[in-house]
């Protein structure tokens, strides 16, 4: 038998402990930081890395054009984008019309001269001969070796025009200027090219990654400047200046940077660089301390009365692991608090 005190205790117990419960779940939402345990720390300015993002292409240290030396027709292109050529590889043939006419001119008039030749030497030897028989005064004989001559002189003359034809013919071969892969080649056969035209674009040299630089950099950077290179598959690379151009052109510096490992397959490919453009102040925190809402940074800044505060503020990475740089939002000598775990919601 059950008393009706005993059954009331019960119940009153009962009701104690999940009270007891109910604060302290409230305790432990109430005060986060405080149960962390974590040091607040003094933000204090530090030495940095001064990299800066920069444009960089795949590129050659110079790219040679094998260009039309003659007006013609482009009648053949023996090679297509991506092969490789070695110098003095006929790549392709411009033809001329017009020279092959002038040859044939230049010719035939050679054919005359030679005959014209031959019976000025036959008339020379006929003269020569009644001259040493007395038949023909010196003069005569005078007469006929300066015939002689002459019509041997335009024969020479007439074969060295057919040669300057045949010669200018055959610089109708588009010849690869250097050894190298080629970049550009696209002018069909048949197209009517002029002296100069740019038939085909070879890479020349070794492979280098080109940075454009803000010219703010000209004096920061040279020779053996440190430049790291992101590239497509993620991973990095590093490298150092080889070359900087002296010339500003549109408020940009240009530059080369010697990195191994670099992808040569593509020439123009662009790549995320960064430059070592030397040393700056910067805030640096642990990334614990920092938690992002809806794609806002914020910190827990306590003022000097104990209070604390939630500021938004701009973060960017600081090239060492687990720490972050404070861009704008707090300032040198502000105390921050770790937030809570499991504050963060990204």
């Amino acid at each position: 038998m059950h008393r009706p005190g005993a059954r009331l205790a019960g119940v009153l117990a009962l009701a104690l402990s999940l009270a007891s419960c109910g604060r302290d779940t409230a305790d432990e939402n109430l005060a986060p930081a405080a149960q962390d345990g974590a040091a607040p720390i003094v933000l204090r300015e530090s030495t940095l890395p001064g990299w800066q993002s920069v444009s960089a292409e795949v590129s050659t240290v110079d790219q040679a054009v094998a260009a039309a030396r003659i007006p013609g027709v482009l009648v053949s292109l023996n090679v297509r984008e991506g092969d490789y050529v070695k110098r003095g590889q006929v790549i392709g043939r411009i033809v001329d019309s017009q020279l092959g006419y002038q040859s044939g001119a230049y010719g035939a008039q050679a054919a005359a001269a030679q005959a014209q030749a031959a019976q000025a030497q036959a008339e020379l030897q006929r003269t020569r001969y009644l001259y040493e028989n007395g038949v023909y005064a010196k003069a005569r004989l005078e007469q006929a070796q300066a015939a002689s001559s002459a019509a041997q002189a335009q024969v020479r003359a007439a074969r060295q025009q057919q040669a300057a034809v045949n010669a200018v013919a055959g610089q109708g071969a588009v010849v690869a200027p250097t050894s190298g892969r080629v970049l550009v080649a696209d002018i069909p056969a048949g197209s009517a090219v002029a002296p100069g035209m740019p038939i085909a674009t070879i890479t020349s040299g070794p492979v280098v990654l080109r940075l454009e630089l803000p010219e703010t950099l000209a004096d920061k950077v040279r020779a053996g400047t440190k430049v790291r290179v992101t590239t497509e598959d993620g991973s990095e690379l590093t490298g150092t200046v080889a070359r900087l151009y002296p010339a500003v052109a549109g408020g940009q510096v240009r530059a080369d940077a010697e990195v191994s490992g670099l992808d040569a397959r593509l020439i123009g490919r662009r790549l995320a660089a960064d430059i070592d453009a030397g040393t700056k102040s910067a805030l640096v925190v642990p990334d614990s301390y920092v938690t992002t809402r809806y794609g806002i940074d914020y910190v827990t800044v306590r003022a000097k009365d104990g209070s604390t505060a939630i500021v938004p503020v701009q973060t960017a990475p600081s090239g060492k692991a687990g720490t972050l740089e404070i861009l704008s939002g707090v300032t040198a000598g502000d105390v921050l608090v770790k937030p809570a775990p499991g504050g963060a919601v990204g």
